[in-house]
């Protein structure tokens, strides 16, 4: 049993924009809401250290020796709360040998001070002696006048008021840095919606374009979408162009094999005793029809494959040596850039230089030059074919590319090649003209053709 396969999701591109902005939002604001943080909490505590301090620099200029070598103070501190028994404010004053001095606030119960070392300057730490009762403490050892003894004064304040105010920050802080991620993906999401709109203004003009005919987008639309909205407008006209050639050629194909073929069904039905010759004759001028709009066709088709290229001076040399097993009393020169390349398959040129270098055989006298002038500078590649015979008089230049077209009926063909030569040339985008060679005197046709990219 086969199981079916789910298709795959459908990329969206504003569903892309949101993804990658509520990454960055997230980033931002963690990263931003983590050093407020630190930057909020560092201050409210160095402030309440501060507090600390102020209360301990007091306590050091109130202190003095009495005469049983104890410490004493000569003024109290302003603090009433230092007189409450557990008011949660604290000081002690220990020294080595005596009794702690503590403040009336902490009744029956003694700071554990880390006096075993000298803190000349202020030491701060957290402590939680006090049973549900967590104190900020700072130490400070001082040796005071007409005493040898290292006196630790200690001051200590619950963490309850420093711990709600540093927990009312957080509260603060995530709901203003939740609410300002949302105002921000908020604003994300109509900017995805809004940035988008033009390329739904796109796809509603392109369904206009297959339901009700149009043929062209053109609503006004950013400059951003410009670009885009010119390449399909030119791709519309291409497509056109294209349509209304092969329109073009059917029609030219279906009136030219009209004629042969009734031609061909009078005879049929008069039983005209000539009917074999008629259909010889017939089928010929048919075929002719035929291979000419077969390799137009052809050149459309691999023209429309792109990226095509063909070097030059092989395909003269191929051509060259075929043409010479024909016409082996010629006289043929091939000279010129022997690395110029054209933007046309190779196919297509080997047909369009075989048409021109046999022509340049067969009416000329017996000598055909043929040379490729590509500069590295230059755009196009210009291919001569020069012979010596008797030429083309200028009237008769223009209308010897047209279908059938022969100036000398005394020699075989068709009368295409120079047409096929025409179309083939003008589908890549060249030209191709006819004048007189001024070095041997008769027919010089000159190819250009868009050169190939390096």
């Amino acid at each position: 049993m086969t199981v079916a396969t789910p298709p795959p999701a459908k990329r969206s591109l504003a569903r892309r924009m949101m993804a990658i902005a509520a990454l960055w939002i997230g980033v931002l604001l963690l990263g931003g809401g983590f050093a407020l943080d630190r930057t909020l909490v560092r201050l409210v505590e160095d402030n309440f250290d501060e507090q600390l301090e102020y209360v301990q620099t007091a306590l050091i200029t109130s202190a003095e020796i009495d005469s049983f070598g104890d410490v004493q103070l000569y003024r109290s501190l302003g603090d009433q709360r230092f007189l409450e028994p557990n008011s949660g404010v604290y000081w002690q004053v220990t020294g080595e040998g005596h009794q702690p001095f503590p403040s009336r606030s902490l009744w029956d119960r003694n700071l554990k001070v880390q006096g075993d070392h000298f803190d000349n300057e202020p030491h701060f730490y957290d402590s939680d002696q006090f049973e549900d009762e967590p104190l900020r403490i700072v130490e400070r050892t001082v040796i005071l006048p007409d005493s040898d003894t290292r006196w630790t004064f200690a001051v200590a304040s619950a963490r309850d008021e420093l711990d709600y105010q540093i927990t009312r920050i957080r509260s603060i802080l995530v709901w203003s840095f939740a609410a300002l991620g949302l105002g921000l993906l908020t604003m994300a999401m109509l900017q995805s919606w809004y940035g988008l709109s033009p390329l739904r203004r796109v796809r509603e003009a392109i369904l206009a374009m297959r339901t009700h005919g149009t043929n062209r987008i053109t609503a006004p639309l950013p400059l951003e979408v410009e670009p885009l909205v010119d390449e399909i407008n030119a791709l519309l006209a291409h497509t056109e162009q294209q349509a209304e050639e092969a329109r073009m050629h059917a029609g030219n194909l279906a009136h030219a094999l009209k004629t042969p073929l009734t031609v061909l069904t009078n005879a049929a039905t008069a039983h005209d005793p000539r009917l074999s010759d008629l259909v010889c004759r017939e089928t010929k001028t048919m075929q002719r029809h035929v291979e000419h709009h077969l390799a137009r066709a052809r050149a459309v088709g691999r023209r429309a494959s792109g990226h095509a290229r063909a070097e030059v001076w092989p395909s003269a040399e191929s051509v060259l040596r075929a043409v010479t097993r024909i016409y082996e009393d010629t006289r043929f020169d091939l000279d010129g850039n022997r690395d110029a390349a054209v933007a046309m398959e190779r196919q297509d040129l080997d047909e369009i230089l075989g048409n021109l270098i046999e022509n340049a055989a067969k009416y000329g006298g017996g000598s055909v030059f043929v040379t490729i002038d590509a500069e590295r500078a230059a755009k196009d590649c210009t291919i001569w074919i020069e012979d010596d015979g008797m030429g083309i008089p200028e009237s008769a230049r223009a209308k010897i590319f047209d279908r059938g077209a022969r100036l000398d009926t005394g020699k075989p063909g068709t009368g295409l090649g120079l047409a096929i030569v025409r179309d083939v040339v003008q589908i890549y985008g060249g030209s191709v003209d006819l004048g007189e060679s001024e070095d041997l005197g008769g027919l010089l046709v000159r190819l250009t053709l868009p050169r190939s990219a390096p």
